[in-house]
């Protein structure tokens, strides 16, 4: 749906209200209930326009801090939430090794930088969230059927009413409080499926300090990439 100039998506779901979201590519959506109307989308839209383009110049501003990243010697990765540098080396590795504070990479694998950084990621997110999920699973009393760590496209995590709970990849980018608070909030939602009241007053019973996290992930989200 258009609103003046912007290009909304409609995603219908259980829900009473719509909520608007500014996802992490710029793009705008909204969260609508399944009975509501064309016109009453509109009327709604329409009385949140202020707020939308107040919410895309904050955007715009977050998204400065996104860093272009080559895959050459020197340059910076991100790793729970510090940098590392990338060195390349002669011989043959196979995959990236991180040591003593570096990311090591056969040269012969230059081309095939950017999946074995996602491999990495992976392989080490997997390993660390396993401890944080068994916290907060007994805390808020969910059960999770499964677990996976993929592209997410504009999403941290996401979560079905099946008990599946899925991960980006990019999460191992970012510290262990941030990824305790994403891990946090994901599986509160299997609780409440919206962020109402009630889900934020859930939220804050396990991680009362979640909006420090929050705080860290619009600072720092937009450079959370390859």
């Amino acid at each position: 749906m258009r609103l003046s100039e912007l290009e909304i998506e409609l995603i219908r779901s259980n829900r009473k209200t719509v909520s608007i979201h500014i996802e992490r590519d710029g793009s705008v959506s909204a969260r609508i209930p399944e009975t509501i109307t064309e016109e009453e989308i509109q009327k709604v839209l329409q009385s949140k326009e202020y707020q939308i383009h107040k919410n895309l110049a904050q955007w715009s501003q977050l998204n400065q801090t996104k860093v272009e990243r080559e895959y050459v010697n020197g340059q910076s990765f991100l790793y729970l939430g510090r940098n590392y540098r990338l060195q390349f080396v002669e011989e043959k590795l196979e995959t990236l090794i991180f040591n003593k504070g570096y990311f090591h990479l056969s040269y012969s694998d230059k081309n095939q930088a950017r999946n074995m950084f996602i491999n990495f990621y992976k392989e080490k997110l997997n390993e660390k969230l396993k401890p944080i999920i068994k916290r907060y699973k007994g805390q808020l009393g969910v059960n999770i059927k499964e677990i996976k760590i993929m592209e997410l496209q504009n999403r941290w995590a996401s979560c079905s009413v099946k008990g599946n709970v899925n991960f980006h990849w990019k999460c191992a980018m970012a510290p262990i409080d941030v990824l305790n608070y994403i891990v946090a909030h994901e599986l509160t939602h299997l609780i409440h499926p919206n962020h109402n009241t009630s889900f934020w007053n859930e939220l804050d019973k396990v991680m009362p300090n979640y909006n420090e996290q929050v705080n860290w992930l619009k600072r720092n989200g937009a450079g959370m990439d390859l």
